[in-house]
């Protein structure tokens, strides 16, 4: 007998308590050892419109609802008596007539209209509102068959509009609600009839939804993680992406929550099993975000040993460090500080305190470093990144004798700056040095520095399909904006923006979303279209708070963390962000006020299970709870005061704003179902614009 967990069942169990789920799990451990064990009672459900629906007592009040035939055991929901049973009830599992694919579906309730005698005194009728257009009204009945939507919701989807499509994709299979979604946001979607299959569980949409279970291991690994951790699957928006061919570099973007790591790592894949004497470099922002694309490659790939081979998972840290190793010997990186202190000691050598030690600091790290100017005729020609403090030639030679002297003082000290590794590294190659990577494919890709995409140029050496990055421009933090095309990498005419989020709630998006430009373009003039995106459910409204001190708002995010506790969201499930270090300890005040143990996370670290995250804005990248708290959001702490008068000129005053906005958006955009965002004093300006209608 074939025995098969469904996601339903998987989200089901996570909303339950720790000893409910316990209690679950050791039910369906016995369930698949022995289905026919005396302590395991069947029970049919009288109300199921399938038959096949049986309920099994796993305490007083938890049901377990399976669905079983001679030949499987599928377990379906688990719940309270009363819900479980409402939820047998609404859904029968059926073969879809065009597709192919099993999909548990709901049943689509009826109501018949009936007639108010005349005599029954009605209110006067409102004034009658302009209804929007149907959606699918066009759209041919066959076709939204060959998309998966169940038969008797086709007139449901063809009536759908703006307002009422979000509600009706909910009751849909995933893949319909998916080609629905697309279909509203202007992307045509393929068709999903595929070959036949002879068991409707092995068509692909259906194991996106519905996986085997074949010995007891699988099984504890399947119960004690997350459904998403461990079913990494592709959405019909993006399988085009990842199996098309690219004659140069080519880009997908797209608002957070829309997949684009999931694109990325299903592209390594598809690269490394098209290819199978290719290596292929899957690079992201840090070590953390490296380590989480791994688990989520071993998850991919299976039981294929080969592709792991092939696929090295590194942080672009990381990938410098190694090669530069293995070309030049290990090299030692001068800190931040030991720079300023260079800076500092050669401006007072050369007798000029016309330039602010910010200044020199914002010119090395901007300019010199950043593109490894190593000649004074490099530095006199250089455009200056679009930077509004003009420097007359006599003022630039100045400034190079300081540079000059830091360049020295770094020789002295035999060390160099990570910029210097990745520029060495990419004339390295770029002079013919056979590359270790056939293919690299890089996921956080807004915050890749000049060096390092000059150095990604001379890896891909313009190979089809060497280079493939996923970003946001929204979502960069940590570098200021700068040509790629001016570094060897066009990706003009072959950049994607996938519209579709899964993660965040329509809700929780809408909000973040007022924080950014609704077009975001680079320097190279690639835009990069926020306006319709759309989220695939409904949650609550985030909640924004302005406290007026910092006890207040601690005490709004305890009580609003215990609301979450009382809810059967786990600790682990919630993290509590703040701007920097500096406020963790009112982070941790509330959680103690919430009576929730708490530890804060660090590079090297993931959320502990049982226990509240507290983390800095800055980690957030890749990470995902059902409930985030942003706290700390006051006036001088984002934006930063230091940063905004520690810039340089006029446009670096600028940036900090964009950058902390776009810190602010990605703090926000790590909550799936809730989210608050507080501040302990004068309120942050962002918060105007969280809450401000549009």
């Amino acid at each position: 007998m074939e025995f098969r967990i469904a996601d339903t069942f998987t989200a089901s169990l996570a909303r339950l308590t720790g000893e409910e789920q316990k209690a679950v799990k050791t039910t369906a451990f016995d369930l698949q050892l022995n289905p026919a064990h005396p302590s395991l009672q069947f029970h049919k459900l009288d109300k199921a419109k399938d038959q096949n629906f049986c309920s099994i007592r796993v305490s007083r009040d938890v049901r377990l609802i399976v669905h079983r035939t001679g030949a499987s055991l599928l377990l379906c929901y688990v719940d309270h008596h009363d819900p479980a049973y409402q939820w047998a009830e609404r859904r029968k599992l059926e073969t879809h007539p065009k597709t192919g694919a099993a999909q548990l579906v709901e049943i689509r309730e009826r109501v018949q209209e009936i007639t108010v005698p005349k005599y029954v005194e009605t209110p006067a009728s409102p004034e009658p509102m302009v209804e929007k257009a149907p959606l699918f009204a066009t759209v041919p009945e066959a076709q939204l068959l060959q998309y998966g939507v169940p038969k008797e919701w086709i007139d449901d989807v063809r009536g759908a509009t703006e307002d009422t499509l979000l509600d009706i994709v909910g009751h849909l299979p995933v893949e319909a609600a998916e080609a629905l979604l697309n279909l509203a946001t202007g992307v045509v979607p393929k068709p999903l009839v595929s070959e036949p299959v002879s068991d409707p569980f092995l068509h692909p949409d259906a194991q996106r939804r519905f996986r085997a279970v074949k010995n007891v291991e699988e099984l504890e690994i399947a119960l004690n993680s997350p459904w998403e951790k461990w079913a990494v699957f592709l959405h019909p928006a993006q399988r085009q992406l990842v199996e098309r061919d690219f004659k140069g570099p080519a880009k997908v973007a797209g608002s957070a929550g829309t997949g684009k790591t999931i694109v990325a790592l299903h592209r390594a894949v598809h690269l490394a099993d098209d290819n199978p004497s290719a290596r292929v470099l899957l690079a992201t922002f840090s070590d953390v975000l490296a380590n989480a694309l791994q688990t989520k490659l071993r998850l991919l790939i299976g039981r294929r040993p080969r592709l792991g081979e092939q696929i090295e998972v590194l942080s672009m840290h990381e990938v410098g460090l190694r090669l530069y190793r293995s070309q030049f010997g290990a090299p030692t990186i001068a800190t931040p500080t030991e720079i300023r202190k260079l800076l500092e000691e050669a401006s007072k050598m050369s007798g000029e305190n016309k330039f602010s030690d910010r200044f020199l600091w914002s010119e090395w790290n901007h300019v010199v470093d950043a593109w490894q100017l190593g000649a004074w005729e490099q530095y006199r020609d250089i455009t200056r990144l679009g930077r509004r403090i003009r420097l007359r030639e006599a003022e630039r030679k100045v400034l190079w004798s300081i540079f000059e002297q830091v360049d020295a003082g770094l020789a002295k000290g035999k060390k160099i700056t990570e910029a210097t590794v990745f520029g060495r590294l990419a004339k390295h190659y770029a002079d013919g040095a056979a590359p270790p990577f056939d293919f690299a494919v890089i996921d956080e890709a807004q915050d890749v520095s000049v060096t390092q995409l000059r150095f990604l140029a001379a890896l891909g050496g313009g190979r089809p399909n060497s280079l493939f990055f996923a970003g946001d421009t929204g979502q960069r933090i940590f570098q200021q904006p700068f040509s790629w095309r001016a570094m060897g990498v066009d990706v003009r005419g072959k950049s994607s923006t996938l519209k579709v989020n899964y993660r965040t709630s329509h809700q929780i998006r809408t909000h973040a979303d007022r924080l950014l430009d609704s077009e975001i373009s680079d320097v190279d003039g690639n835009v990069e279209e926020r306006r319709g995106t759309i989220s695939v459910f409904d949650g609550a409204l985030p909640e924004i708070v302005e406290a007026v001190t910092k006890e207040e708002e601690q005490s709004t995010v305890a009580d609003w963390l215990r609301r979450r506790t009382a809810e059967n969201y786990r600790p682990d499930e919630m993290v509590v962000f703040v701007r920097s270090a500096a406020e963790l300890p009112r982070a941790e005040k509330a959680a103690k006020l919430a009576g929730l143990p708490c530890k804060a996370l660090d590079t090297h670290m993931e959320p502990t299970e049982g226990t509240l995250a507290l983390s800095t804005m800055h980690l957030a990248k890749g990470l995902e709870f059902r409930a985030v708290t942003v706290m700390c959001c006051d006036e001088g702490i984002i934006p930063r005061q230091e940063r905004i008068e520690a810039a340089g000129d006029l446009v670096e005053v600028e940036e900090v704003y964009n950058t902390e906005r776009q810190l602010l958006y990605v703090a926000c955009t790590r909550a799936r179902d809730c989210l608050l965002v507080t501040s302990g004093g004068p309120p942050s300006e962002f918060l105007r614009d969280l809450t401000a209608t549009q």
